[in-house]
């Protein structure tokens, strides 16, 4: 089972680094510096302008794949929020701190490139980033992909009963993630942090549908059909059935919102890239070969 599920820029400065060669494709490195933290980004590929939002405990080069079948038919950006990947530590993690880390790209970006109004990606944490985004910049996205998250669902996930189970999960997974300390797939943040984050992404999602109500871009959403998993019972029940009540929530609020469900746990942007990849295409295409998968 897996749940992972702000201030403007103080003052921005890019960093460029060198070009390198990745999937055939010349993708450029630099670093924005905003509210003291240090934010590395990629940039490349061909086409439209698309910026990959990750969410929580996942790093740009865990969306190595999705990010590299993209640049074949659009201009990808991707980034590390705050304790994650190459970025630089913080003295503490919220909402709001992540939101304002994708503030500062979007707005390097719109520095960068004034006329393109990016499609804006986000996988799980990273879906609610970017609905807070566009709801609150209204002008700069052309559209939105939401992967497996941004969901109203009724319920918080993180309950009494739950806490115990969460805990035990995410303290294994802060000492697994030991082992990445030093690379781009490293994460920085405590248990600790990790469950109070999604205690409050649960708070932040029962207020969602009123930044849904703001946005009048195009809207599509990449979802889960067992979020939590296919066991067939106890809490993966509940937490799954807890997810599709979301959706159907979102869909009789928002029916304009085109939904995808993939056979997949809330793993799907690793273990389904291609299938994502494509819908993204269809959605939101790009220039570039018609025979990319």
């Amino acid at each position: 089972m897996t749940l992972t599920q702000g201030q403007p820029p103080s003052m921005v400065g890019m960093n460029e680094k060198i070009s390198v060669r990745e999937a055939d494709e010349t993708v450029r490195h630099f670093v924005i510096r905003h509210d003291g933290v240090t934010i590395p980004v990629s940039r490349g590929g061909r086409g439209r302008l698309l910026v990959l939002c990750p969410g929580l405990s996942s790093t740009q080069a865990d969306l190595c794949e999705l990010a590299g079948l993209l640049r074949r038919d659009h201009d990808v950006v991707t980034f590390d929020l705050r304790g994650h990947g190459l970025a630089s530590a913080a003295a503490g993690y919220s909402f709001e701190a992540f939101l304002s880390d994708l503030v500062a790209v979007m707005a390097e970006l719109g520095r960068l490139d004034p006329d393109a109004a990016p499609v804006l990606v986000g996988y799980s944490l990273g879906a609610d980033l970017a609905v807070h985004y566009a709801s609150e910049h209204p002008d700069a996205v052309a559209g939105l992909v939401l992967i497996d998250g941004a969901n109203p669902v009724p319920e918080p996930f993180v309950t009494e009963a739950l806490l115990p189970e969460f805990r035990a999960m995410w303290e294994e997974m802060a000492t697994r993630q030991e082992a990445e300390r030093g690379t781009a797939h490293q994460v920085l943040l405590t248990a600790r942090e990790i469950l109070d984050l999604n205690v409050e992404i649960d708070a932040v999602r029962s207020g969602i549908l009123d930044r849904y109500r703001r946005i009048d871009r195009p809207i599509t959403m990449v979802m889960s059909a067992s979020m939590a998993g296919d066991g067939a019972g106890g809490h993966a029940l509940r937490l799954n059935r807890n997810w599709r009540a979301g959706m159907a929530r979102l869909a009789r609020e928002q029916p304009s919102i085109a939904v995808f469900r993939l056979d997949a746990d809330h793993g799907l942007v690793f273990t389904h890239a291609p299938e994502i990849a494509r819908i993204i295409r269809s959605a939101h295409g790009g220039a570039g070969s018609s025979s990319a998968p």
